[in-house]
């Protein structure tokens, strides 16, 4: 019942921003204006994404409206602290539903969520408007799959595919490396990667291993080639580099976490590399870094046998260096990072090195060799067979 009532044009015009926005914003955003920034997106930015709403020529549909509405409130007004409206009052009761689901989650991440949403809404609709305003939230570079912002000297590099999961493309590839090798050389102290929306990273997208016009040799070598730069560009990364896991992680986006500094992560995120069920191989250094950090057997049940880790269980084996509540995730994180970065540069740039150099041989050896495994692997029969069969699976859905 409720879905049939918000479907009508009204209710739209109403998320939209007639009526929502006219319900006590200006009070609720002059009270946090001047307040301490987390994690999340700034009032200014938040401002841009609620007039990019009204741009939007195609209705989003109910999943996306409510949710739309219950971050704007979480974003304004803090978590919801009013009664549950009568049962046969359904528009209002979904909405209330959809904004107590938040939680507690900081104004700062709910003004982040909203932001994304909104931006892949947009984007989705206009990919040139989606470029101009990762070029606007400060990057100085133009980027489509990212959000590369800089603040209180951390350079935040946010996957922000939130409709895919943040599946990494081809293009999200060139462009992780070219954010990494801009933070490599900005004035920031260090380097953050998170996700948009509920996922980390969902891995690869599937579509990268669909041959195109040189057929599968060429996709192999062409794939193989930017896989070494990308994790490359981890290996030699000059300053401190910390990963902030907002929720689930695949594939690549958990290999590369043992090249990182600190791995800090929600409670609900989950660490998984399916290696074997694609008829591939692990990556990332993960088949040096793993069985280090881990014990080998450990690292097997993930790399060989598909295990899916917990945040917990992720921080046991070391991982992850520290899990939080996700209701306080991006605060708590938010903080540490903020005093990690006033500690002198050079000094922590100088300990990296030292840290990383003993290795940084070995790390590029393994890198070489993992990719030429999956460089033969791509072109298998077997490896062909499980993509297709993964494909066939999804279109039954």
């Amino acid at each position: 019942m409720a879905g049939v009532l918000l479907n009508c044009s009204a209710a739209w015009r109403f998320v939209r921003g007639t009526s929502l926005f006219r319900l006590s914003v200006a009070p609720s955003l002059k009270l946090h204006t001047t307040a301490s920034r987390s994690m999340g997106a700034s009032v200014e930015q938040f401002e841009q994404a609620k007039n990019k709403l009204s741009s939007l020529q195609k209705d989003p549909g109910n999943k996306a409206k409510l949710k739309i509405y219950a971050l704007f409130k979480q974003a304004t007004q803090g978590a919801c602290n009013t009664s549950s409206p009568g049962m046969l009052d359904f528009v209002n009761k979904a909405k209330w539903e959809a904004w107590t689901s938040l939680g507690s989650i900081s104004q700062g991440e709910a003004r982040q969520q909203y932001c994304d949403l909104i931006g892949s809404l947009v984007g989705e609709e206009n990919p040139s408007s989606a470029q101009e305003a990762a070029k606007a939230a400060g990057s100085g570079s133009t980027y489509n799959t990212l959000l590369v912002t800089t603040e209180d000297n951390i350079t935040f590099i946010r996957l922000n595919r939130p409709a895919k999961k943040n599946a990494i493309t081809n293009e999200m590839y060139n462009e992780i490396i070219a954010a990494l090798d801009q933070a490599a050389r900005d004035d920031s102290v260090l380097t953050v990667f998170t996700g948009a929306g509920d996922f980390y990273c969902s891995g690869n997208d599937l579509n990268n291993f669909t041959p195109r016009g040189g057929g599968l040799e060429e996709m192999a070598a062409q794939g193989a080639e930017m896989l070494r730069k990308y994790v490359r560009a981890y290996i030699d990364f000059p300053k401190p580099l910390v990963a902030a896991v907002n929720g689930p992680a695949v594939g690549v986006s958990v290999t590369v976490l043992g090249l990182f500094d600190l791995v800090y992560a929600t409670e609900r995120a989950t660490f998984h590399t399916p290696f074997s069920q694609l008829g591939q191989s692990a990556e990332g250094c993960s088949s040096y870094t793993f069985p280090k950090m881990m014990g080998s057997g450990k690292a097997s049940e993930m790399l060989l046998f598909n295990k899916k880790l917990s945040s917990s269980q992720a921080c046991e084996l070391g991982l992850v260096t520290e899990v939080f509540p996700d209701s306080s995730f991006h605060s708590e994180v938010w903080s540490r990072l903020k005093n990690y970065a006033k500690l002198p540069p050079q000094s922590l740039a100088f300990s990296k090195q030292l840290i990383r150099s003993m290795e940084k041989e070995r790390l590029h050896a393994v890198n070489d060799a993992e990719v030429a495994c999956l460089r033969e692997r791509w072109m298998s029969e077997e490896c062909v067979n499980a993509i297709m069969s993964f494909f066939q699976a999804k279109a039954k859905l």
